[in-house]
């Protein structure tokens, strides 16, 4: 397929999928991440740029390569942190450049029950070169952000989550720059409008593909409180799907089901639910973003936008043919990109800097204000560890001078195991304190510089109006 893979596409259907692949953890894993191979193989349009989340381990990339190889012959499982970073892009075009930037925040050793900071979280970057021109070249940015453990803005993790949606931006609209088509997709674990959803539609120039065919959809669980708000009847889980772009916590996911449901898949009865149920739990976590690259006649001073989005769906929402299981705990969204015209010679590739749009002044503060508690939070953790630390070792010293006057042998081996024990534990949390906390306090300086930089070109720009005319930019759904 040499002279294929090298003649400029007319369109490029793009799928992103989280996986849910977790080893040891989820449930019948090697044959659901078997048949998701299977499944993307036969599917219609066939995709031609897939990004996957949660695809944990070498053996299940392979395993889905095997079943893909045909239709996306390139491919680059990448690899980070301590277990890996679970994210794959395949493509049916060359990958010729590819990179794993880490997210300089991204939780804590300290919660190793969640495992976001082992997983080495970042942005998995690909430029794909669909054809023999700089036209032709696709920059795919394929991510899975930090969990939300509690609603915001409660969450203890949301600093964690403003800062990568943050980074992921920068890497975004410095590809737009280059004037490349911006393709970034993954489980951005937030909810539509939310602040880190704001931050990358503001700050770089993408767009989030659902809400260009459905500005109305929904921002969030038709239980939660922003959509009470909005007082839209409960939805179904069909209309979920194709209206309001739910992948996650639908009642059509079998891994979201009640327990008498759950009992019958396991005796292995084909359950069947209807579409019309009520779905109050669904909502959309899983993103295409995209932002076409611009050409410029130099005779006629026109730029006109390279590709155009086409449709958008929710898939991946068949069950496994034998353990009728739903392929992961998300469906995938998809996507269809149509170049708009067909440029003439004359058109060159436009390189200018992209005019930078604000959000309201407002929301800049509270970006500051959520880093400030939470480097003040982090203050704290680090004196009560390194406190924990000196603790520990002075009781370990106790134990051992105690062993100088003990009377019994396991009157002995008690004092030193108390004394092992507890010095590991305060040197683990010495070691947390004098180093991570640390390190992350510095990264949390650099993700304020960069937003008290945007708050002052944000005032500079809107002079004393700045927060009105920050709020004409972001347009009326700010």
């Amino acid at each position: 397929m040499g002279s294929e893979a090298h003649r400029p596409p007319a369109s490029i259907r793009v799928l992103s999928l989280n996986c849910w692949g977790l080893k040891f953890i989820s449930k019948q894993r090697n044959e659901r991440l078997t048949e998701i191979g299977v499944q993307i193989a036969a599917a219609s349009p066939t995709p031609e740029i897939v990004g996957l989340q949660e695809c944990w381990t070498q053996q299940d990339y392979n395993a889905i390569r095997e079943k893909t190889q045909h239709i996306l012959p390139y491919g680059k499982f990448y690899h980070s942190g301590i277990f890996g970073g679970g994210l794959a892009i395949l493509s049916r075009w060359p990958i010729v450049e590819s990179n794993m930037v880490r997210y300089p925040l991204n939780g804590r050793p300290a919660a190793f029950y969640r495992g976001d900071w082992f997983v080495g979280k970042g942005v998995a970057c690909a430029r794909i070169q669909m054809g023999p021109s700089q036209r032709d070249i696709a920059e795919v940015f394929c991510t899975h952000l930090h969990a939300p453990y509690e609603s915001e803005p409660h969450d203890s993790y949301l600093c964690h989550r403003t800062a990568q949606a943050w980074e992921i931006t920068k890497l975004m609209r410095g590809a737009a720059e280059r004037g490349h088509l911006v393709i970034g997709l993954g489980d951005f674990n937030m909810i539509p409008l939310s602040l880190a959803h704001r931050i990358i539609e503001t700050h770089s120039p993408v767009r989030d593909v659902w809400r260009i065919l459905h500005p109305e959809s929904s921002v969030g669980a038709a239980r939660d409180k922003v959509e009470e708000l909005r007082g839209v009847p409960m939805p179904t889980a069909q209309f979920n799907m194709t209206i309001n772009g739910a992948t996650c916590d639908s009642e059509l996911n079998s891994w979201r089901w009640n327990q008498a449901h759950r009992k019958r898949l396991d005796k292995g009865e084909n359950v069947q639910i209807d579409p019309a149920v009520p779905d109050p739990n669904a909502k959309r976590l899983d993103y295409i973003f995209f932002s076409s690259g611009r050409y410029h006649d130099p005779e006629t001073k026109e730029e006109t936008a390279e590709w155009e989005l086409k449709e958008a769906n929710v898939g991946m929402a068949m069950r496994h043919p034998t353990l009728y299981c739903s392929l992961s705990d998300h469906f995938s969204v998809e996507a269809t990109l149509t170049r708009s015209t067909t440029a003439p010679s004359a058109v060159q590739l436009s390189a200018a800097a992209l005019p930078e749009r604000y959000l309201p002044i407002g929301i800049y503060d509270e970006i500051l204000a959520t880093t400030l508690k939470y480097q003040i939070r982090e203050r704290v953790q680090r004196k009560l560890r390194i406190g924990h630390f000196f603790y520990q070792l002075s009781l370990s010293v106790g134990c051992l001078i105690g062993v100088w006057w003990s009377p019994h042998n396991y009157v002995s081996f008690i004092l030193m195991l108390l004394s092992t024990l507890g010095l590991s534990l305060g040197v683990i949390d010495g070691l947390m304190g004098f180093l991570f906390v640390g390190s992350e306090i510095r990264a949390l300086k650099e993700f304020e510089w960069e937003v008290r930089s945007a708050r002052e070109r944000a005032l500079v720009r809107g002079g004393k109006r700045g927060s009105e005319g920050s709020q004409m930019l972001f347009g009326s759904e700010g």
